[in-house]
């Protein structure tokens, strides 16, 4: 299993980095990223920590992991200047927190982080035919996600991306240990959504290939 979202203490999550590696390997997980809430308060705080782990050591787990970023109530008109600042410091991988139903995410948001090119659109909520059409061009991957609340559009999602050629990926959000789910119930929510075996797979698939392009950025 890939998972491109997860949070540690320097965010809203209940664990270390390292314990959160730990424990994710132990559980079946073999590439991740740790990618906690930030915003010009904490970006380089939480970037130049995680990188530390992960340029250091974090091979001795056993795990591909990423350091990044999830760009979260960053107002619309900045999210491209808030992706800069995130790659200049150090980010492998940004996500953007998404219009999920369940929060106040301004609206807007879903089109900024696509426009700007972020790796990953968390979480999207009502996303928009315009705007999943243009994460298929952009290449920008949407997320279906085990997330309790977060997860009530995951349907919506699925059913655009297949429509329009969007990319998926099936993330848990992870912010405590009971949120590492088995594969069993990742697959579950993923056909509960709506996609067929073969696109759960795919997007396993799409996952490893972030991993695989965004290790190589520094």
């Amino acid at each position: 299993m890939i998972d491109l979202h997860m949070h540690t203490t320097f965010s809203d999550g209940e664990l270390i980095p390292a314990e959160l590696i730990r424990r994710a390997r132990v559980a079946g997980y073999k590439a991740m990223a740790i990618t906690d809430h930030a915003d010009a308060s904490n970006m380089r705080l939480i970037l130049e920590n995680v990188r530390r782990l992960t340029d250091a050591y974090a091979h001795f787990f056993d795990m591909e992991v990423l350091a990044g970023v999830e760009l979260t109530h960053v107002p619309p008109p900045l999210m491209a200047d808030f992706v800069k600042m995130a790659r200049d410091a150090g980010a492998q991988i940004v996500l953007c927190h998404g219009e999920t139903v369940v929060e106040p995410v301004a609206q807007g948001t879903n089109l900024a982080a696509i426009e700007a090119g972020v790796d990953v659109l968390a979480h999207p909520g009502l996303i928009t035919e315009v705007e999943v059409r243009l994460a298929s061009e952009r290449g920008v991957a949407l997320e279906i996600t085990t997330r309790r609340g977060h997860s009530y559009c995951n349907g919506n999602v699925a059913a655009l991306a297949r429509r329009f050629g969007a990319r998926l990926v099936i993330d848990n959000d992870t912010h405590a240990p009971g949120d590492l789910v088995s594969e069993e119930l990742r697959r579950k929510v993923a056909y509960g959504a709506g996609l067929t075996p073969e696109e759960y797979r795919q997007a396993g698939a799409n996952a490893w290939d972030i991993v695989q392009r965004c290790r190589g950025i520094r």
